[in-house]
């Protein structure tokens, strides 16, 4: 640790309140990693809960799949690192849940408006349809 760190911890634990000095002193307290890292992963939890707000078709399906993962893989990291982090395995059920509800309002749009996703396969399927007879009908290069 740099002497400055060291310096500017001495100085901010000369004001904690001797009530919040286990809490200061923790393992995964806030002199460490282990607790701003989640404490600063909320601002992605807090950004999905803003994207409920935003219309279903405009959601991203990997974003979510992302984020749905992220949280429920690290949850159980949480768990099972030393010391037990409680603040990194809540901002991951978070993040999971978040995830996990975009996808299934993701999933209840495509199935109540299937008609917007037949469009889409049928127009792809014209253009793979099309490229291919372009193909076959190129004159060769002799």
């Amino acid at each position: 640790m740099s002497v400055a760190w060291a310096r500017f911890l001495s100085r901010i634990e000369s004001v904690v309140p001797r009530r919040m000095l286990p809490f200061w002193n923790a393992p995964a307290g806030p002199k460490t990693i282990f607790f701003w890292a989640p404490a600063f992963k909320w601002g992605l939890v807090i950004a999905g809960i803003a994207d409920l707000a935003r219309p279903a078709e405009k959601l991203s399906i990997s974003q979510s799949t992302a984020l749905a993962a992220t949280g429920l893989i690290w949850s159980r990291y949480s768990m099972v690192i030393i010391p037990k982090n409680w603040l990194l395995f809540s901002v991951n059920i978070g993040l999971g849940i978040t995830g996990l509800n975009q996808l299934g309002r993701i999933a209840y749009y495509r199935y109540t408006h299937p008609e917007l996703f037949q469009e889409v396969e049928t127009k792809e399927e014209n253009n793979e349809s099309s490229e291919a007879k372009q193909e076959t009908q190129a004159p060769k290069a002799s």
